[in-house]
């Protein structure tokens, strides 16, 4: 039986990028105050950067930024993605990158986006799907923004072991709505934990959602107000909803058996292998 995971997600306008992180270190010191049982803090996409400024707030992953944040983290105690940042890389190329510190202040991992908003966005795509680890508790897999829109991204997490689906989001445009019911569907079709969290206004329209493993709405904010999302949860849901299937009935991960025969995949030049099907442990 895994731990309890209290999650706190915090809806909240974009912290200027010419501004020290020391107020938003006491920001999130607040909302830890607020819900002190919290295990791991989220933030938006881009918190850290202003739309306006991206070039002038990349930096190189061990950058001074990341070593504050990793303080931060220390200080907080608690496991943090502070949204995602302007890296750049040390091919020179700037890319869209979600960070996440260790209550030790480690960055345990960092994950690039791989669906960028093309046209819109000024970044370089990722080429990985990333997953961690926090011990006793259960793995999490990180998406930023339009990686929902694509269900490569939500698939491949899940069967890399994911129970929960981060996905942190700058959503200014009418289609908030839509991202709203893909967290459902991703949710729905592989059976994990999804959470959104938007920014609040100016910058986005709000509405972060936490979904369970059978699409059921757990917690949403109503609007573009700074809000905050403080939940605990039973990560042990994701294999119980497997073992018996979403509504008692469907159980996708076990579609394919052994005796069943491969697949063709034409759209991704590759095929479904039965052996290769269920997630990984």
């Amino acid at each position: 039986m895994s731990k309890p995971l209290p999650v706190a997600l915090v809806q909240t306008p974009q912290y200027a990028v010419d501004q020290p992180l020391d107020g938003f270190a006491s920001d999130a010191k607040a909302v830890l105050a607020d819900h002190p049982d919290t295990r791991l803090l989220v933030y938006p996409e881009l918190h850290l950067c202003s739309p306006q400024r991206r070039e002038i707030a990349a930096e190189p992953l061990d950058g001074p930024r990341s070593r504050k944040l990793g303080e931060i983290a220390r200080d907080l105690g608690v496991w943090f993605i502070p949204g995602s940042v302007a890296e750049l890389g040390d091919d020179g190329k700037m890319y869209n990158t979600a960070l996440v510190f260790s209550p030790d202040g480690e960055l345990v991992t960092s994950y690039r986006k791989v669906f960028t908003w093309k046209p819109h966005e000024p970044y370089e795509a990722g080429d990985r799907f990333v997953v961690f680890d926090i011990p006793d508790t259960g793995r999490i897999g990180l998406a930023i923004c339009y990686d929902a829109w694509f269900p490569e991204s939500a698939r491949h997490l899940a069967w890399l072991g994911a129970d929960l689906i981060i996905n942190p989001v700058l959503t200014h445009t009418p289609d908030r709505k839509q991202e709203v019911v893909l967290a459902q569907a991703n949710a729905i079709v592989n059976q994990v934990f999804v959470a959104s969290i938007n920014s609040a206004a100016p910058f986005g329209r709000g509405r972060s959602i936490i979904v369970g493993p059978e699409g059921q709405i757990l917690a949403e904010t109503p609007d573009d107000r700074p809000a905050v999302i403080a939940l605990t949860l039973d990560l042990d849901e994701v294999r119980r909803v497997r073992e018996r299937g979403t509504e008692g009935l469907n159980r996708m991960w076990n579609q394919f058996t052994d005796g069943d025969a491969p697949l063709d995949v034409p759209l991704y030049q590759g095929r479904i292998d039965a052996g290769n099907w269920q997630p990984r442990s």
